[in-house]
């Protein structure tokens, strides 16, 4: 009886969520043959029809952009294992991924989005040693969106404020750009021309007033990273626009 019950307040929350914004988090890595942030990642969310895909951007010590959480490559115990701003992309790209694949360029990941243009893109740009870095990764980024043609699909997110920033001075005017800090209240956000915040579970849990704060101001909002159904049917009663989760496609998986 108990599993029942379980299963039918599963199976209610994810009716509920199919009316909010599913973003995977770092892709549909859940999926067979996918891990985080790989291709096949991207593929699989989009072959399962899901709103959006959460990717990370680095900047290699050669410039080059490639998408991986960082900062480390490979397991925090194998004596191998790479910084990722630290590295050129050659020696990045003569490891594999768990799925065999190479750690993608931000160019390669595009050009595969680029496929699949009813899907959005949240590119959340990691922080970076110096804003001087930042500010040269954030060029490069919205360039490469630019040359890909992918203005109108590509939202971007950050943790630090400078990155934020320099997101609404060289993005288009009318990207969505969220902070992921969760220490700024919305009305501050606003001021600095964000037109969205991307706070914890925790953050927005213990200000939920913030979110209605924002939708106010006309501000979009997303949590991160709902991962059962619980968070998931809070999420949904306070009218969270965007939810990220490891989890796209069915939710349920999470509730035992």
């Amino acid at each position: 009886m108990k599993r029942l019950i379980v299963l039918l307040l599963t199976m209610a929350v994810v009716g509920d969520i199919a009316a909010q914004e599913i973003i995977a988090h770092r892709g549909h890595h859940s999926a067979k043959g996918a891990v985080e942030n790989s291709l096949a990642a991207l593929r699989a969310a989009a072959e399962a029809g899901i709103f959006a895909v959460e990717c990370d951007v680095n900047m290699t010590s050669d410039g080059e952009l490639v998408v991986v959480h960082g900062p480390w490559l490979g397991k925090k115990d194998d004596p191998d294992r790479l910084n990722i701003q630290r590295t050129d992309l050659a020696t990045l790209r003569s490891k594999q991924l768990a799925n065999g694949e190479l750690v993608p360029t931000l160019d390669e990941f595009l050009a595969v989005a680029a496929e699949n243009p009813s899907m959005k893109l949240f590119i959340e740009i990691k922080d970076h040693a110096t804003p001087q870095l930042e500010t040269e990764v954030v060029r490069k980024v919205v360039a490469a969106v630019k040359q890909h043609k992918l203005q109108d699909v590509v939202s971007y997110m950050a943790m630090h404020q400078h990155i934020c920033n320099e997101l609404v001075r060289l993005a288009p005017s009318e990207t969505l750009v969220m902070y992921l800090g969760g220490n700024l209240t919305p009305e501050y956000a606003q001021g600095l021309g964000y037109t969205g915040i991307n706070y914890s579970v925790e953050a927005l849990k213990r200000l939920p007033r913030w979110i209605k704060e924002a939708h106010r101001l006309g501000l979009k909002v997303g949590i991160w990273t709902v991962n059962c159904a619980e968070e998931g049917a809070w999420a949904v009663r306070n009218e969270v626009d965007f939810i990220t989760t490891d989890k796209p496609a069915t939710l349920e998986r999470v509730v035992e």
